[in-house]
């Protein structure tokens, strides 16, 4: 009996020690509460969803070469272009070898030989690439980074040839060891046979010999609020204060960060100048630095692809830029979006730069629209094509902001060679 006693009594004091730790947490309505409510701090995640870095590399778009000065482009929303992405992402390409771009004639090359060319624009860091292909660790060929691959066959030969080209511009790698073979790449090239026929142009771009079709849509936009912002890229965003710029924007600071907020264009720069280095990094390196930083301060809404990786003295400049239906939406001075832009020194982020707008998944209308192609096209490239000064042309969206939506425009991307793009329809 005694020993029954005993029991409830202990059972009675652990009670009421729990009620006790209960009551010193969480305290009763009206005291001061030191458990946030859900309402008051929203997790970064909450904002948008995380991305893994090799979701965000792949070509800006695929040349494919079909023989006697015929060819075609698949597009990242293509069939073609993921079947052929993915048969080339299961091969092992090996033992680098380092040539001069000017011992070979690519002019011939791309008119008589069937191959296939996967873009990566401003390029990739070979590092990063190895994420998404097999390539085989080659101490001569790691520290590149690659703007183009070009597999192709030669007739009468048994060996398929695969070179990166090096964003320097003189020097291009060929794996001597690759497993594919002629069949393969013939195999893949027939894809484009039904496929709309390009033409090349001063061996710089492409243009349609009839029009292109695309998709003209009108999507509903949401809005990250400029507090998830702060709650997200400040500490302690309580002691942060606002400071009025002359030109209407915000700019939010605690003393060491700052937040600036531009209300009409809803874009907002951020910068951390005292971010401490963490030691050695490059560019590979950076770009997965930065993708963490967006995963964790504002995250990913829709598609995004690595548009950019470049060294700038003791920085690293990097680029994502999003995409709708297999096309990249532009940003201009007089719409900021499209694009997010971060600096990293020895792999700290420094500044960030984003839209605080993002689209909701459903359109709300679509409608078939012709872009210019053929002789059309040329006449309209016409001023710009006689200096030489075009540097490519892609089909892309131009966003249009309307009271409550976003409308994305099809239109051609004009780039020149000093980095203005303009665009036509």
């Amino acid at each position: 009996m005694k020993e029954r006693m005993k029991t409830v009594l202990l059972v009675v004091l652990v009670l009421g020690s729990l009620l006790q730790s209960y009551v010193l947490i969480f305290r009763f309505p009206g005291s001061d509460s030191v458990v946030q409510s859900k309402d008051s701090y929203i997790r970064t995640e909450e904002m948008g969803p995380e991305e893994k870095p090799e979701n965000l590399l792949f070509p800006d778009k695929m040349v494919i070469h079909l023989g006697e000065d015929k060819h075609t482009v698949f597009y990242s929303n293509d069939t073609f272009y993921n079947l052929v992405y993915n048969r080339l992402k299961g091969r092992t390409f090996d033992n680098f070898q380092r040539r001069m771009v000017s011992n070979i004639d690519w002019t011939k090359v791309r008119s008589e030989n069937r191959g296939i060319e996967l873009s990566f624009d401003s390029g990739i860091p070979v590092t990063l690439l190895q994420r998404v292909m097999q390539i085989v660790p080659d101490t001569l060929f790691e520290g590149e980074s690659i703007n183009k691959i070009w597999l192709y066959s030669v007739e009468g030969e048994a060996k398929v040839h695969v070179m990166f080209f090096s964003t320097e511009g003189d020097v291009v790698y060929e794996a001597a060891q690759a497993d594919l073979t002629v069949q393969d790449v013939d195999q893949l090239v027939d894809f484009g046979l039904s496929w709309p026929s390009y033409k090349m142009v001063d061996g710089r771009y492409y243009i349609p010999e009839k029009e292109l079709n695309m998709v003209s849509v009108e999507l509903p936009i949401g809005e990250y609020t400029v507090e998830q912002m702060q709650r997200s890229l400040f500490f302690d965003p309580s002691i942060t204060r606002n400071i009025r710029e002359k030109d209407g924007s915000e700019i939010y600071t605690d003393s060491k960060r700052s937040l600036q907020v531009d209300e009409g264009q809803k874009w907002i720069s951020y910068t951390d100048p005292a971010a401490p280095p963490s030691g050695e990094s490059s560019p590979g390196k950076d770009v997965l630095s930065a993708i963490d930083f967006v995963n964790q301060h504002g995250g990913w809404n829709g598609t995004y692809r690595l548009g950019k990786a470049g060294e700038s003295e003791d920085r690293t400049l990097v680029k994502f830029q999003q995409y709708y239906g297999g096309f990249p939406i532009l940003n201009t001075p007089g719409f900021q979006y499209g694009v997010m832009e971060l600096d990293l020194q020895q792999g700290t982020v420094t500044s960030y730069e984003r839209s605080l707008l993002y689209l909701e998944s459903a359109p709300l209308k679509k409608q078939m629209v012709k872009l210019t192609g053929g002789e059309a096209l040329e006449a309209k490239l016409k001023p710009y094509a006689e200096d030489n000064s075009i540097a490519s042309l892609d089909p892309a969206y131009l966003p249009v902001r309307t009271e409550e939506d976003l409308l994305l425009k099809p239109v051609w991307a004009v780039e020149l060679q000093n980095g203005t793009v303009i665009t036509l329809e």
